[in-house]
């Protein structure tokens, strides 16, 4: 996604708080990236969750000098960057920090030690009242879903305007050799729950084929029945080949946005989601997918049998999926970047 935004505005320098090239994708070594005091901390490279006070301090005292318009791609501190006076500041918000705003949720399902437990809360507590204080500061919001709409509205008291993520949607094809077999396609970590989709189609002895890999694949290993197939990581061409084959994609997780489903109806491929989040702006219940409403084995074990009597319109699917090309995207920040300019007396961007 910022390669995606870089590539709308080439020469802007890119702010960030630590950067290791060898641990991304290759293509951001060709950007102009400046980091913040943290970089010179050692600690990031192991456990980068340590350093939770600082990144308020971090980009709470940096400022971008010397620019008309800041855009921030935040899900944490980055939108507390102070920009230039009279500078408009558009945050594209992947999510209010959800360790600060959700933490019942995102902790729920982690291993965290009873310690971390007691020493948290205050300091969550004054980390949100910091975030909070930053969002004041943003010119204009823009969110990627409109689960994520409501959450700036409730945590931060801010109206934003919804523009989605770019998929990649060129890369599927759909194929007429689709087989039986469901598919996940996901880090393998708790807040995903793809416990659910493994003890769903081990009790319904549907077959599975989960590709990814995380720390929490040995407790969904101990889970799986002899139906369930462990693929591991793979390259995007096999992941393409995987999607256009499944009978469908599984989505138990209550993401903020997700990629999967997207890609998944491209390859003319229904989904099977949690309805809630993201999937409530990417599957259309009942056409391109289901949406189960309770996150229970039970509700996703019916959603499994009715979607094995779905009728899949492969057109339908790849037109819902064109909604979220990085086209759209690109044509999407653009006017919403360049209204919040217009209406802050500024020129806007030109269209090349």
């Amino acid at each position: 996604m910022l390669v995606e935004m870089h590539g709308m505005f080439p020469s802007a320098p890119v702010y960030t708080s630590f950067y290791e090239p060898a641990l991304v994708d290759p293509a951001f070594r060709r950007l102009d990236i400046r980091t913040t005091w943290l970089q010179r901390f050692p600690l990031w490279r192991s456990n980068h969750q340590a350093l939770l006070p600082f990144y308020p301090l971090a980009f709470g005292g940096l400022t971008i000098p010397s620019a008309d318009l800041v855009l921030s791609n935040s899900s944490a501190f980055c939108k507390g960057v102070r920009s230039a006076p009279g500078a408009v500041h558009v945050c594209y918000c992947l999510t209010p920090t959800r360790f600060l705003w959700m933490p019942e949720t995102y902790l729920a399902a982690e291993r965290a030690p009873l310690g971390s437990r007691v020493l948290l809360p205050p300091l969550l507590a004054w980390a949100r009242r910091w975030d909070r204080s930053a969002a004041q500061r943003v010119t204009q919001f823009l969110a990627i879903s409109q689960a994520v709409a409501d959450r700036i509205q409730r945590f931060y008291g801010r109206s934003s305007r919804i523009v989605y993520p770019p998929v990649d949607v060129d890369r599927f094809r759909p194929t007429t050799e689709v087989g039986d077999a469901f598919l996940v396609v996901s880090r393998l970590i708790p807040y995903k729950r793809i416990d659910l989709a493994v003890r769903a189609c081990t009790e319904l002895g549907l077959p599975l084929r989960i590709v990814g890999s995380g720390r929490a694949e040995a407790d969904l290993r101990a889970l799986a029945g002899p139906t369930v197939r462990f693929l591991g990581r793979l390259p995007d061409r096999d992941v393409s080949v995987e999607m256009a084959r499944c009978r469908a994609l599984l989505f138990p997780g209550d993401e903020d946005f997700g990629i999967t489903p997207v890609e998944a109806q491209a390859a003319g491929r229904p989904v099977v989601a949690y309805g809630s989040g993201g999937a409530l702006d990417t599957v259309i219940d009942g056409k391109t997918g289901i949406l189960f409403r309770e996150q229970t084995v039970a509700s996703l074990a019916a959603a499994l049998r009715d979607v094995q009597s779905m009728t899949v319109a492969t057109d339908a699917l790849e037109a819902n999926a064109r909604r979220f090309s990085r086209e759209h995207f690109r044509g999407a920040l653009l006017e919403a970047v360049n209204d919040t300019l217009r209406a802050h007396g500024r020129p806007p961007v030109p269209d090349d």
